[in-house]
């Protein structure tokens, strides 16, 4: 697929449907460009074990360029979907999915300091992780107005607390 889009592009999409969309955004001393490129898969010539890819329509290829300080760093990606070639709601989809991702990561490296863990054995950092996500889920129900890390604090310190918070789960489930 790199190959083709990088021909297509040298040929300046010449005879190529797509749809492109672009974004630029700044804060904290950085400045990102994105840039989206879909492309239906009927533009596409016939892609490796493509019946396998049920409902496959498009094919998108998203170009991050960002600006840190003095530094630039270009990163390329390809995605597979079902939806239709529009870059817009690509970009749009691509970046709720991350940011999803980025803050469920940062909550648990706050309030468990998951990346400090140094389990490493079998299946324990998996299962951890199984745990650490859920716990954030039972403290994320508790109305309180504390943080997390305090509801976690407090549920160690006061088992009330944590019956609390176990049984609130149960009585929604």
């Amino acid at each position: 697929m790199e190959a083709w889009f990088v021909q297509a592009q040298d040929q300046n999409w010449q005879g190529i449907e797509l749809s492109y969309h672009q974004t630029v955004e700044a804060g904290h001393h950085r400045r990102e460009t994105r840039q989206v490129w879909a492309v239906p898969v009927s533009q596409l010539p016939l892609l490796h074990r493509q019946t396998q890819w049920q409902g496959l329509t498009s094919v998108v290829m998203v170009r991050r360029r960002r600006y840190l300080w003095n530094k630039t760093t270009i990163q390329t990606q390809f995605y597979l979907s079902t939806l239709a070639a529009d870059g817009s709601q690509h970009n749009r989809v691509i970046r709720s999915h991350w940011g999803v991702e980025n803050s469920l990561h940062w909550v648990l490296d706050v309030t468990f300091n998951e990346d400090s863990s140094r389990v490493r054995q079998g299946y324990a950092a998996e299962n951890l992780g199984l745990l650490r996500r859920l716990s954030v889920n039972l403290l994320k129900r508790e109305p309180s107005h504390q943080s997390l890390k305090m509801k976690r604090y407090k549920a160690g310190m006061d088992n009330d607390f944590m019956i609390k918070i176990l049984a609130a789960s149960a009585a929604e489930g």
